[in-house]
């Protein structure tokens, strides 16, 4: 998809109830012993009273230890991420010190709330002209086939338009719903019929566009518009987990990727059919940024992926900022290689590659490199897959009409990192394909590596093996000079 003119901002903010997670003030051990919390449970705790309930996920040295300690609190589990020794459970405030002062437990982190970051500027990186003039090594353009890419969302519509194979089959091959609040145990990611809109069901709107930026299939639309994904060769898995996002759900979410990656539709399913997942996109975060957290259950289940070759995709955030405080979007700020946090940039509807940072795109600080975004991707009106009668849709003011004669609205634009994010997962599985057996660190070398330094902003500076800039990273995703880097034929 391209960039669209006028210069309307959307920040793709969903409005969420934080829930007040109140004080641990009755403890059964004095507070040395207790297993530390997260900065953003004690930041709440002042308030409470022992009787408050509070839903938490607790950490331990194992699932066992985790689970020990939930039940002799008296806690009630809601699910768990076995693979982590993480469980999530309510309660009361003085269950929650019990389980605090519990042998083996050793965080403890609040259920946060969150909120998205809200084509594919295919001009810009460069990705449709990797899919003209580059191969895979199966020899097939460089479209991203042979790769499922997994978007973390509200939902997403398998019936729209956007994600019609060749056959006229959708390529959402598996569409999930994330039920973890309502405590349905370890299976809290539930799957639904194909044919379902699970965006529209969660009034959302925000997961089809995002999915159409990483993956929707190429038109010309009227008035030569052009819209597709990056890699619209690809298979999608959408796990929805509603519009008012809490950490709970979407951390069951990358638990669900980490369980199912090698193979998303269940054994038996061949992979011509549905492809490993390669790459997980989360056009999500908290408000405002803030500090990395090495200890939280979303960055042990994203470096669980990186190490089983999954990378993980981050929106930076939309606070916008000038370097002096550090704004950027938490867990993407993770060294790990194969996580990867995504800055927006604005080429003003030309599809060139000097254009500007986006003004909403958030940046770090300038003084701590470790916060700085990997790399940028356009995000500045984006046109991708939107119903008009969804909320977020209509802010667009700038509706297209689809392929089909009733496809009527059913393209909107849409600004954010949110935006920017997902064109990066799809060149992610399309730089998969070029290279199948390519770790998450070289995936992500690969791109940094070849990065177009476009001039607006803060200087690069070097930042580790790369020059970097607490704006716009490395600068702007280059595909054609990526995947060369990692060995792709030539048509």
């Amino acid at each position: 998809m391209r960039a669209v003119p006028g210069r309307w901002r959307y920040a793709a903010a969903v409005a969420v109830a934080a829930l007040a997670l109140p004080q641990l003030t009755a403890t059964p051990a004095s507070a040395d012993l207790l297993a530390p919390v997260s900065d953003t449970l004690d930041a709440v705790l002042s308030a409470a009273s022992e009787g408050e309930r509070v839903t938490v996920l607790v950490h331990g040295t194992d699932l066992a230890a985790a689970g020990r300690a939930v039940r002799q609190a008296g806690l009630s589990k809601l699910t768990s991420f076995d693979r982590i020794g993480v469980v999530a459970a309510t309660g009361t405030v003085a269950e929650v010190g019990a389980a605090r002062a519990a042998e083996g437990v050793v965080y403890v982190e609040r259920n946060d709330p969150l909120r998205t970051f809200a084509s594919s500027g295919t001009t810009a990186t460069r990705s449709a002209a990797a899919r003209t003039t580059r191969t895979g090594a199966d020899g097939e353009p460089l479209d991203g086939r042979g790769v499922s890419v997994a978007v973390i969302d509200t939902g997403v519509d398998p019936t729209h338009p956007a994600f019609r194979g060749p056959d006229g089959a959708s390529r959402v091959v598996r569409n999930l719903k994330s039920l973890c609040l309502q405590g349905t145990g370890t299976g809290c990611i539930l799957p639904v019929p194909d044919f379902l809109d699970t965006d529209t069901l969660s009034v959302g709107g925000h997961g089809t566009h995002v999915a159409g930026i990483a993956a929707g299939s190429p038109y010309t639309l009227g008035e030569g518009t052009v819209v597709g994904g990056s890699a619209p060769g690809s298979k999608i898995v959408s796990i929805s987990t509603g519009a008012a996002l809490v950490v709970l759900g979407t951390d069951a979410a990358l638990n669900w990727v980490l369980e199912n990656h090698e193979a998303p539709c269940g054994a038996g399913i061949p992979a011509s059919t549905c492809p490993p997942i390669k790459v997980v996109n989360n056009s999500y975060g908290p408000s405002g940024g803030g500090a990395f957290d090495p200890n939280s259950a979303t960055v042990k289940l994203q470096r669980a992926l990186a190490a089983e070759g999954v990378v993980t995709v981050w929106a930076n955030g939309n606070d916008g900022g000038d370097g002096s405080a550090n704004l950027s979007n938490p867990p993407g700020q993770d060294p790990t290689p194969g996580v990867l946090s995504v800055a927006s940039y604005d080429d003003a509807g030309s599809g060139t590659r000097d254009g500007t940072v986006s003004a909403f795109s958030s940046r770090g600080s300038e003084t701590d490199r470790r916060s700085w975004p990997d790399i940028s991707a356009p995000g500045s009106n984006i046109v991708s897959s939107c119903r008009l009668y969804l909320l977020i849709c209509t802010q667009g003011l700038q509706p297209k009409n689809g392929p089909g004669l009733l496809d009527l609205g059913t393209y909107n634009v849409i600004s954010g990192t949110s935006m920017a994010a997902p064109q990066i997962a799809g060149i992610v599985a399309q730089l998969f394909q070029a290279r199948p057996q390519a770790s998450p660190g070289e995936i992500e070398h690969a791109l940094k590596a070849t990065a177009h330094k476009y001039a607006d902003g803060a200087p690069y500076r070097q930042a580790g093996d790369y020059t970097s800039s607490f704006d716009k990273g490395t600068g702007l995703a280059d595909v054609v000079a990526a995947a060369t880097l990692l060995g792709a034929g030539r048509h």
